[in-house]
């Protein structure tokens, strides 16, 4: 891999291991305050939201500025939000805080990828990325288990003596942590050698940049390649931040876990989806993306499955096998994406368009969760519906796949 590639891979690893900690964190802070069930979801909610509303600037964005600097910049800006818990500000106002600067973090980082790498490395790079995206998401849901786990929280406020400040949370020292973590990601981010990519200067007029993302959104959508891609990512982390979620509470209501063993329990899919990307990347070619698209309608069906598990160890072993069909599905067509979308556009601009429509997906469907949530919805009949209409819309675009033959 090109010089650098590791680098990236380890600076946006620490700082994806924050998120996911941040987020198991933060919603123990809200059942600390005593707010409703339905509020958890909502956190994922803000943290995205501005992925959709900034999409069509930080494409532009991205490609203006060198990435890495980008990167390390939009880690402080993740800081300012962790900073806002401390001094007491509401989890939702801080995670939106923190999701501003993840929506800028995301083109550069996977922007630089395409810069450095070459399409017929651009699988396995995929591959590199998309495991240590998962081994974050694994690693943070354990420390995030760890920071709430009320033996560890009575540790850390004996160290930092949060009782003689008085009026703190308990939860005051394993904030501390998080900061120090993406303080740690800014410095390796700073340490990554610039890509030399440079890219024509554009206009930073709002409305000129609006029109400039619908015509590269609708451009995308309408290629062979690009769209069908487009589509599958789309529903795949639509569902996968749904998903997290949905196990907690699965794993409250049916298995009987706290918070802390049920973030340990996600720690299965993540386990699963780097096996799955780690086959992805060394046995699928680029070329034979589209072969991967049936592995999307068993993955609907194992999480419909799933939903009428109701001891531990099984759970375990469906988990695990979702992530790793997961992860064999999201792989090659990511990477077909960013190929089409580095062909047609620019790095950052086609990462752009590919964030706002999958996080346009994951509002949806966590609004469609929050809204089942309130109204009281069973936490089996709602993973049910979620598998069955995952595998049904898969099946669709494998017709669509089949009927526009080769997609490269």
């Amino acid at each position: 891999m090109p010089t650098g590639f590791y680098l990236i891979i380890a600076a946006q690893f620490v700082s994806a291991l924050a998120d996911n900690a941040l987020l198991i964190v933060s919603i123990a802070l809200l059942s600390e305050q005593g707010l409703p069930a339905w509020w958890a979801p909502m956190l994922k909610f803000v943290f995205t939201i501005s992925y959709v509303v900034l999409a069509p600037f930080v494409g532009p964005l991205a490609d203006a500025f060198p990435k890495a600097r980008l990167m390390a910049w939009m880690n402080g800006v993740k800081i300012l939000g962790v900073a806002a818990l401390l001094m007491g500000f509401n989890p939702l106002v801080a995670f939106a805080i923190a999701g501003l600067g993840a929506t800028a973090y995301a083109p550069a980082k996977y922007g630089l990828i395409t810069e450095i790498v070459g399409p017929e490395l651009l699988v396995k790079a995929n591959g590199w990325l998309e495991t240590s995206v998962v081994c974050a998401a694994l690693l943070g849901a354990v420390l995030g288990g760890v920071l709430v786990n009320t033996s560890v929280i009575s540790i850390l406020n004996g160290l930092v003596n949060v009782d003689r400040w008085g009026g703190l949370s308990p939860l005051y020292p394993s904030l501390l942590v998080l900061l120090l973590t993406y303080g740690a990601a800014s410095l390796l981010n700073l340490g990554i050698p610039h890509s030399g990519a440079r890219y024509p200067a554009s206009t930073l007029h709002p409305l000129v940049l609006i029109r400039d993302f619908w015509r590269a959104n609708r451009l995308l959508w309408r290629d062979a390649a690009g769209g069908l891609s487009l589509a599958v990512t789309t529903i795949f982390w639509g569902l996968g931040a749904t998903l997290q979620f949905i196990i907690l509470k699965w794993s409250a209501d049916v298995l009987s876990l706290p918070l802390e063993q049920s973030a340990y329990l996600q720690t299965a899919v993540a386990v699963g989806v780097v096996v799955g990307a780690s086959m992805a990347g060394r046995w699928i070619a680029l070329h034979h993306a589209q072969k991967v698209l049936p592995a999307g309608v068993l993955l609907g069906l194992l999480i419909t499955a799933i939903a009428h598990v109701q001891v531990v160890s099984a759970a375990l072993l469906f988990l695990v096998f979702i992530g790793l069909v997961g992860g064999i599905l999201v792989v090659p067509l990511n990477a077909l994406l960013q190929h089409r979308g580095f062909v047609l556009l620019s790095a950052g601009r086609s990462v752009a368009v590919q964030g706002f429509n999958e996080n346009l997906s994951v509002l949806c469907m966590l609004g469609v969760y929050a809204t089942l949530v309130a109204a009281d919805v069973s936490i089996v009949l709602l993973l049910t519906l979620f598998g069955l209409c995952t595998a049904a819309a898969m099946g669709l675009l494998i017709q669509r796949g089949f009927r526009s033959g080769r997609v490269l």
